[in-house]
């Protein structure tokens, strides 16, 4: 993988702090998205403040909050019960997490509602947790979470509205390709809104006339690195049904969703209207599966279904599926029964926490990236494409150019990677790549090519005709039975880089304890990104 050097670019100074203004809030998913979630947008203007914790805007399940593993829960409880009973509110812990009640890492989710007898205002996480820190103090209820809405990188369907993309009339006229009044009513430019357009980097079909990456055998390669991608799965193609599995489960029990008949990589019209349009993230898994094998042909991997087709998913479901990759590396290193290697984990979602002290809020996602990189596990993490330089979490856990984010680097720990998306072009950033000091590696995200399912959508070709016993038609935006897409996102830049590191891990020496792990995967990270422990 090329360096800023050796393809050319001069890159500013990554240490360099944003002008003022730069870090603006991205603009929040649409009700439609959120409400599978039960999703509310946290306004900083209106939002309850205490003394030391200044909100700024986030996504979160509105009558929840998480408690962490390493709190006592009964305590907790207690504590919670006794704010919300002021607030005419009722706290009920919710059954234990069977995927994560005897593990290390995961959070208790407890549910908020309205006491009997009482009208009060709708019960609210964030107004909870406020006034629990006003009375026994921040310290105290470190641990305790908002259930933060946790959404995917690509760039597609949110932030921007396709029922009106362009004007069909004049399909090639992109001066004006999007009404920017209306969906997208202080949304992003109209320049970030031309990577959605099909033809300028949006998901669309593409033909691939090539071999596929050459595969060496098995006789040939001592130990095969393992990339592991949570994401919407994986569906059977001919470049990865040799290399991906995706039935890996913890003791029997399954790690993400394992119905078929939600499965997004299976069916591609789940929700909204019947009118058969793909659903925004459907295909995604399987198109970062094909980036992970195009960047290290030689990699096995690993795929979970983590994510729907609409797109968010709830934080403690996801800290749920890592808790428990994180066991299954666990008990690989230590030798135990029922582990499994995983040298990489790619992760292609992140969220914006409401607080800048995000380790002393929220330290549940961060003790499982952290042990995993004391397992020697490479952490890739897509940096987000809302074109801001505010730290998307978990890629700004990486750490930060020039000191001074929530992570130091630790030379017993693999740090995290962040990685932006650069254009087709090798030479620079998509303009809807999040940047910033905390963004310490780019790769190509925008207008790459990869492997889909073989989808058939509900649109049509805008023209059909036939002639001399042949049909002729315009192409079909959304028939995918070639097998291949151009997408755009760091969603995609993140496993490209995971392919990088699985390569660069498969160029040195095999660790033979712990500690040659985390030396390994140091020297992967060094080489590919501009981390330096």
């Amino acid at each position: 993988m090329e360096t800023p050097e050796q393809n050319g670019s001069k890159r500013p100074d990554p240490g360099a702090r944003a002008p003022r203004g730069l870090d603006r809030d991205p603009a929040p998913p649409p009700k439609w998205a959120l409400a599978p979630v039960n999703g509310r947008v946290l306004d900083p203007s209106t939002a309850l403040v205490v003394k030391g914790v200044q909100p700024r805007s986030t996504v979160y399940v509105g009558p929840r909050l998480t408690v962490s593993h390493a709190l006592d829960f009964a305590e907790m409880l207690d504590v919670l019960r006794d704010v919300a009973d002021e607030l005419g509110w009722d706290v009920e812990p919710d059954e234990p997490d069977p995927r994560t009640a005897k593990l290390r890492f995961g959070v208790r989710r407890v549910s908020l509602s309205v006491g009997s007898r009482r009208a009060t205002l709708a019960p609210d996480g964030w107004t909870l947790l406020q006034q629990a820190r006003a009375r026994y103090g921040v310290e105290r209820m470190r641990g305790v979470s908002l259930d933060h809405v946790v959404v995917s990188r690509s760039v597609g369907s949110h932030p921007y509205d396709l029922s009106h993309p362009y004007d069909l009339s004049h399909p090639y006229d992109l001066s004006h390709p999007y009404d920017l009044s209306h969906p997208d009513n202080g949304g992003p430019s109209p320049a970030v809104a031309t990577y959605v357009a099909p033809g300028s980097g949006g998901r669309q079909p593409v033909a691939y006339v090539g071999p596929p990456p050459h595969r060496r055998p098995d006789d040939e390669i001592a130990t095969r690195p393992v990339v592991a991608i949570l994401d919407t799965g994986c569906a059977s193609h001919p470049w990865l049904d040799e290399v991906v599995d995706t039935t890996v489960r913890l003791d029997g029990a399954p790690i993400g969703y394992v119905d078929p008949l939600t499965d997004a990589e299976l069916v591609g019209d789940l929700t909204g209207p019947l009118d058969g349009s793909i659903d925004p993230l459907s295909g995604h898994g399987t198109f970062i599966a094909g980036l992970v094998r195009q960047g290290c042909p030689d990699a096995d991997l690993l795929a979970w279904r983590v994510v729907p087709s609409e797109g968010p998913i709830v934080e403690s479901d996801w800290i749920a599926a890592l808790s428990q990759v994180a066991e299954l590396v666990r008990r690989h290193v230590a030798g135990e029964p029922g582990g499994r290697a995983i040298d990489v984990l790619s992760l292609s979602m992140g969220y914006y926490h409401e607080t800048p002290e995000d380790l002393l809020f929220d330290p549940t996602l961060y003790d499982i990236l952290r042990d995993l990189g004391r397992l020697g596990v490479v952490v890739v993490c897509s940096a987000g494409n809302d074109a801001t330089s505010r730290p998307a979490f978990p890629a700004a856990f990486a750490p930060w150019a020039g000191g001074g984010g929530p992570v130091e680097p630790d030379p017993d720990c693999v740090p995290v990677v962040s990685v932006g998306a650069l254009n087709p072009n090798r030479r620079t950033d998509a303009l809807f790549s999040n940047a910033g000091p905390w963004v310490r590696s780019y790769v190509p995200g925008a207008s790459v090519m990869s492997t889909m399912p073989g989808f058939q959508g509900g649109l049509q070709p805008v023209a059909r005709s036939v002639a001399f016993g042949r049909v002729r038609e315009a192409i079909d935006p959304d028939d995918f039975t070639s097998g291949f897409a151009v997408w755009s996102g760091t969603s995609f830049a993140a496993p490209l880089m995971a392919g990088a590191m699985a390569s660069a891990l498969l160029e040195l020496p095999e660790p033979t304890d712990v500690a040659a792990r985390v030396r390994r995967g140091w020297k992967a990270v060094e080489r590919l990104t501009s981390i330096r422990s």
